[in-house]
């Protein structure tokens, strides 16, 4: 027999309105929405008046216990759901990395083990990192067989695990085949080398080198030339934590000429610019080091204004976290600093702080940019990213007025450093419920191991490569490799 919960008195808020709502959920499903519901016998209540009840966020880009230059991330999927939770987060898009000639597919079951321990639903982008028949065979299994829709591309971290142009190409071709979506990681890695050299052989050894050599022109020529490749072979693109006013322009563009371009931005990006790297205190300057690298105040300006006019669809945290020791194997060396911060837990209250709450945004927006729109993207939606009947319940009862401190001895992630240190904010979540599960509630986490479930994603349908009409595609509308340095 289902446990039903009756969320009562709260303002119901999705990604095209708001209005007075109760919400039953019975077992891990929305059963009704409105007023006036008929509720079962031993039904439980949730007060949620002066609340919001929204969707629970999902965070398409997180990497969690990433191999990476001899350790390991941190957060693993169960400390990573849990801390998610924490702040309103009910579903994480993690990224399934393989090494250069290793099977895709043997690196989807291996993302797959690791995952068993989420308390929270998760599921994977495969990224591309070398090209052969066998690729392309396993790209049409993982999309058929195990609900892989989308394929991450790196155009950096040359030596490791960056594709060239031809590579990109024939991954983008047979992805628009089975009607999936590409990712890329825009940043010229040719450049981004080059400029590691030069800066390192001037004796910037420091973490201020990091955003010296991966300035936004970096950044912008990457993101057009992906933009452009996609728009020729006839694929949706979804550009991942794009920085910079370059990136974003390109993005723009190709929009106005009529090609299916996302725009994904990470929170950090828009609260935090470049000054963090010239801190005297090596230890705080390096835990911001993470790629492409935090940037001048104007560009947060030009970010709020993407995401203010529809460029910026997502807001993400690429949540990838390393404790000070793992970063001190760069203490020498910019170049050898593990890239990564964290912001799973704060992404949704420090975009409500510097959003709603400033007026940039409205809270359909904020529904919009942390829920429903990575939901439309990767066609998981309705089942994520609404509050509808028939749709998984997970749900965020969301206090705006709620104030607290971030930091380390108040996040729950494994990191020992915070990036948000002392930023106050105002906005989060008091209860978090995933599939009808309540993990998190008034300032209390309950996690349950191996609650999460992996999602399949389905594919938007396949064209064959002649009926492939170019630049015109529609899609809705809405390990790294395991050892290397970059």
């Amino acid at each position: 027999m289902a446990n039903h919960t009756l969320i009562r008195g709260g303002t119901v808020v999705s990604a095209e309105r708001a209005w007075r709502a109760d919400v039953l959920v019975s077992g891990e499903t929305i059963a009704a929405v409105g007023e006036g519901i008929d509720v079962p016998a031993g039904t439980r209540t949730i007060d949620a008046g002066g609340a919001f009840v929204m969707p629970g966020g999902i965070d398409p880009h997180v990497h969690m216990e990433l191999p990476f230059m001899g350790t390991v991330s941190v957060d693993d999927f169960l400390s990573g759901t849990a801390c998610a939770a924490a702040g309103g987060t009910t579903m994480i898009i993690d990224f399934a990395i393989p090494s250069p000639q290793q099977s895709l597919l043997e690196t989807y079951h291996v993302w797959r083990e690791r995952a068993r321990k989420a308390t929270s639903d998760y599921s994977f982008h495969m990224a591309v990192t070398w090209w052969a028949q066998q690729v392309a065979d396993e790209m049409g299994v993982l999309s058929r067989e195990h609900g892989v829709n989308s394929f991450k591309h790196f155009m950096a971290y040359k030596n490791a695990i960056m594709v060239d142009d031809a590579q990109m190409i024939e991954s983008f071709e047979v992805a628009r085949d089975l009607g999936a979506i590409c990712l890329v990681h825009a940043e010229n890695g040719d450049l981004v080398f080059r400029m590691q050299q030069e800066v390192f052989a001037r004796g910037i050894t420091g973490p201020e080198g990091h955003p010296l050599s991966r300035g936004p022109e970096v950044e912008g020529e990457a993101a057009n030339r992906a933009c452009q490749i996609a728009a020729v072979v006839g694929v949706p693109l979804y550009v991942v934590h794009t920085s910079c006013r370059q990136a974003m322009e390109a993005i723009a563009r190709a929009k106005l000429a009529g090609h299916r371009v996302y725009g994904e931005s990470l929170v950090q990006h828009l609260v935090i610019d470049d000054s963090v790297y010239r801190n005297t205190d090596w230890r705080s300057a390096a835990h911001h080091v993470m790629s492409p690298p935090f940037r001048t105040p104007d560009h947060q300006v030009a970010l709020w204004g993407g995401l203010q006019g529809g460029t910026i669809e997502v807001i993400g945290t690429d949540h990838c976290t390393f404790r000070t020791e793992q970063k001190a194997m760069g203490k020498d060396d910019f170049r050898r600093i593990p890239n990564g911060t964290g912001g799973l837990e704060e992404r949704m209250s420090v975009l409500w702080h510097h959003g709603v709450r400033t007026g940039r945004l409205t809270p359909s927006e904020f529904v919009a940019a942390t829920s429903t729109n990575a939901a439309r993207i990767f066609n998981i939606h309705p089942r994520k990213g609404s509050i509808a009947p028939g749709g998984d319940a997970d749900i965020v009862v969301w206090d705006p007025e709620a104030t607290r401190t971030l930091g380390v001895k108040h996040h729950h992630s494994r990191n020992d450093f915070s990036i948000f240190e002392g930023m106050t904010v105002t906005g989060g979540a008091v209860v978090t419920m995933s599939r009808g599960k309540v993990l998190w509630e008034n300032g209390r986490l309950a996690p349950r191991e191996g609650h999460g479930r992996y999602i399949d994603r389905p594919c938007f349908g396949s064209a064959s490569r002649s009926q492939a009409v170019r630049n015109t595609v529609t899609a809705p509308t809405a390990v790294e490799r395991q050892e290397f340095v970059p």
